[in-house]
């Protein structure tokens, strides 16, 4: 049951007596234990019927008790234990999972790993509670992603505006809906993120970023790729080559899946990259300007140069260097 699903559930004041929220993935997790403690009591009944333990702090025979105890003046109590993985002994939890006191929510948060998949105790969970495993989000799905949970609060937001976003934040869920949040605070009346918004309010260059140098990269256009390349040097926190690399390396790959499109329609190719249409010319571009050849030399420099960034066959050579030195090389493939 995904966690969309669950919370709509509580809406309707639907429950089961134990929710164990496991994986890597802690957006939702923290989604649904949110909603949890400030949401499914009222105020008035919070006081008496709802208890938090911290995984590190807790004891398991006293996470038991507290489910076990009725609610007072009530219908239900709320029982949460955050930060489970950190508990000791947090399988003897087994015992309540399996018998668990129906006037009581009790929903564990238990992130960055699973139970064992073997063992009794999570064959109880499967069998017994609401079982979620939460994965991370491919970087592939991020831009969709963030496109809808955009629309969801009201908002729009422009194609380049989105790649600024993603390219920017990366694959942290949490801080891409904060961030989004604050752009809808500092909007006022308007609805529609532009890349100027991104640039004013979340303070990402729209004219010197990743994408850009990827556009850059895209028309061979050397001048400006060193130019950018030189803002990242005067701003090392705007893209670490640990963040620039990776990036130009799934553009790239992606430049390299258009050889194997088997058309030429833009929209049919961007389909079967998985892009917006908006970018595909870049990617079409770079293919007809590099041909089949070029690319394979590009994504092999791209590995080399990754490993040259982390100091294997390199005595320390600066990053910007190292980001000269390749796109030059990448230009000439």
């Amino acid at each position: 049951m995904a966690v969309e699903k669950i919370i709509s559930e509580w809406k309707k004041n639907s429950f089961k007596p134990v929710y164990w929220l496991e994986g890597e993935e802690e957006y939702y997790i923290d989604k649904a234990v949110e909603y949890a403690e400030h949401h499914i009591l009222p105020e008035s009944e919070a006081s008496f019927n709802l208890t938090v333990f911290y995984g590190r702090d807790a004891n398991w025979a006293d996470v038991i008790n507290a489910c076990r105890r009725y609610p007072m003046f009530a219908e239900r109590q709320v029982v949460i234990l955050k930060e489970a993985q950190q508990m000791r002994d947090v399988e003897k939890l087994e015992a309540y999972v399996d018998n668990p006191l129906h006037s009581t929510v009790f929903v564990v948060s238990y992130k960055d790993k699973k139970v064992d998949g073997r063992t009794s105790f999570a064959k109880t969970l499967k069998a017994k509670a609401v079982l979620v495993t939460t994965k991370k989000m491919y970087d592939s799905k991020l831009p969709e992603w963030t496109q809808e949970l955009v629309q969801s609060k009201g908002l729009s937001i422009s194609a380049k505006g989105l790649a600024l976003l993603v390219d920017h934040i990366g694959n942290d869920l949490s801080r891409i809906e904060n961030e989004i949040d604050k752009l809808s605070v500092n909007l006022g009346k308007r609805k529609g993120i532009t890349e100027e918004d991104i640039e004013e309010f979340i303070g990402v260059s729209k004219d010197f970023n990743v994408f850009e140098l990827q556009a850059a990269l895209a028309k061979k256009d050397l001048p400006k790729a060193i130019r950018i390349i030189q803002y990242f040097e005067a701003n090392p926190k705007s893209a670490p080559i640990q963040l620039v690399l990776p990036s130009l390396y799934s553009f790239f790959s992606k430049v390299f899946m258009v050889f194997g499109a088997g058309s030429h329609d833009e929209k049919s190719v961007a389909a079967a990259l998985g892009i917006n249409p908006y970018f595909i010319k870049d990617y079409m571009q770079a293919a007809n300007l590099y041909k089949f050849e070029g690319v394979e030399k590009i994504l092999l420099l791209l590995h080399t140069y990754n490993l040259r960034s982390v100091g294997v066959n390199d005595a320390g050579t600066e990053d910007a260097s190292l980001m000269k030195e390749m796109v030059v090389k990448m230009m000439t493939a």
